[in-house]
């Protein structure tokens, strides 16, 4: 057998570590490759195990797991092993498992994976436990795991070697756990309404007008370059227009911007479409799916958040954006004659605003400096300009609105929905002016043509609706950042 390198260049070993490969040389010399075992007749785990003691007492059970604490008492020896529901206590006794079996069970470290076959029972201190009659080696283990009671506490090597953290940080595991659960419970609502699920192009040739920067590549074989996706709305829609009349994606969204609490450049957004409704229709759809969802996910519509309570029961506050900023700063937009008047009012107030921002764009800065983050508990805020919503449909009463919304929740943005604009002479329009103040900024933008002609086919009256599913994870998981929702969140290779 070839021997293990001991001393390899690069990364240099601890003590422990050349002492774990030294154990492992010595398997490999008597013939026991821990590697080349393939099967377990795993037949319970822990939480199982745990749960139905009455049953199980006395029964013969094999799991599985890894060995996360020890303790040798010369002749008999207790340990706890993880699994993937939790942890459980095995009795591993010389006499039961033969002497043989027990030496080598003795050089097992903490952190090898093993095989347990024993009985049920429960110990003189009340504890259920399994006691042994069998023990194998199935994996070993050639780093040490964390001090078990401190855990993985450097934030920055949680995120890098997230296969750890979910070792020694339970709580970590449960909330992605949760998140899966969230998901599903998204899924469910959707699907029980009739909702087809669809998936569209993550690779894309033409790059909208949108604020979001693309991530750029190259196809080989078609010698183009390419984007990944910053949205799955054009696609979506494009699906309405072709007579489907609900649909929805839980896609994998790119952009190529910066990262903060609420910001990663790979994320999950959730985006549906329904023909005949409106941006009212999808207010009243939001409320009933988080409340859905935290009653699924979590058992309650009251949810803790960094030490508030959110209440996402139906009805939610709804207010218009001039109403949210008239009442927070006093200023009313549609005082302002012209742009100018309301670029001065952003000078005046120390706003920052591109020079040739219009009326609405301000009205936008303003919610932006003095609204959002007071919007804890949750609020549909209505009736976004037109210049900053170039895809919805503009109000009929006021045309310088949109039938849009956004909803607030813990003084953070978590979806974006909207009347969706099916005029295709108004969107190309838009489109074109979106495109020019981005050319102005000095960056590339195109009209998606393809999107635009789909329109004159006619799209019917739709409700679309997008949010960040991360965010809502972040929210029902009682997380401070985006990285804990994510397994393996973006970071700058060391």
């Amino acid at each position: 057998m070839a021997d293990y390198p001991i001393t390899p260049l690069t990364p240099p070993l601890t003590e422990q570590e050349i002492i774990r490969r030294q154990k492992l040389q010595g398997l490999l010399d008597a013939g026991e490759n821990p590697y080349l075992i393939t099967h377990y007749p795993v037949s319970h785990r822990s939480q199982e195990i745990l749960s139905n003691f009455d049953a199980l007492e006395n029964q013969t059970v094999c799991v599985a797991g890894r060995m996360m604490s020890r303790r040798i008492m010369g002749k008999a020896s207790f340990a706890h092993l993880l699994d993937g529901q939790g942890e459980i206590q095995v009795y591993v006794r010389r006499d039961d498992v033969g002497e043989e079996a027990y030496a080598a069970f003795k050089q097992d470290d903490i952190g090898d994976i093993i095989g347990i076959k024993g009985k049920v029972f429960k110990t003189k201190s009340g504890e259920i436990s399994i006691h042994a009659e069998e023990v194998t080696l199935l994996c070993k283990s050639l780093k040490v795991l964390p001090e078990k009671f401190h855990g993985l506490t450097d934030t920055d090597l949680r995120y890098r070697q997230r296969y750890v953290d979910t070792i020694v940080n339970p709580e970590v595991k449960d909330t992605f756990i949760k998140r899966s659960k969230i998901i599903s419970a998204v899924r469910e609502f959707l699907d029980g309404r009739g909702f087809l699920e669809v998936d569209t192009p993550v690779l894309q040739t033409v790059e909208i007008g949108a604020a979001a920067k693309p991530f750029r590549t190259h196809h080989n074989a078609l010698d183009i370059d390419m984007l990944l996706r910053i949205e799955t709305e054009l696609y979506l829609k494009r699906l309405i227009v072709g007579g489907f009349e609900k649909v929805y994606e839980v896609g994998r969204i790119f952009r190529n911007e910066g990262m903060d609490a609420t910001h990663n450049p790979e994320f999950t957004s959730v985006e549906t479409y329904q023909a005949w409704v409106d941006y009212h229709d999808v207010m009243d759809m939001v409320e009933q799916m988080y409340e859905f969802v935290a009653i699924k996910a979590l058992g309650t519509a009251d949810v803790n958040y960094q030490g508030q309570v959110i209440h996402l029961q139906a009805p939610w506050k709804r207010m218009t954006m001039a109403e949210a900023v008239k009442e927070a700063c006093g200023v009313d937009w549609t005082e302002w004659q012209t742009d100018e008047e309301a670029r001065a009012e952003m000078e005046k107030r120390d706003i920052h605003v591109e020079k040739d921002a219009r009326k609405g764009d301000c009205l936008a800065a303003l919610f932006d400096e003095y609204v959002e983050a007071t919007l804890i508990q949750p609020t549909f805020i209505t009736d976004y300009p037109v210049e900053i919503s170039p895809l919805a449909k503009r109000k009929p009463e006021d045309p310088r609105l949109t039938e849009r919304f956004e909803f607030f929740i813990t003084g953070h943005e978590m979806g974006n929905a909207f009347s969706e604009l099916n005029d295709p002479i108004d969107q190309r329009r838009r489109f074109e002016e979106q495109v020019e103040q981005r050319k102005a900024q000095g960056v590339h933008a195109e009209i998606d043509e393809d999107f635009v002609n789909a329109l004159e086919y006619g799209m019917p009256p739709t409700g679309g609706l997008g949010f960040g599913l991360d965010r809502m994870v972040m929210l029902l998981t009682d997380s401070p950042t985006i990285r804990d929702v994510l397994l393996f969140p973006t970071m700058k290779p060391m």
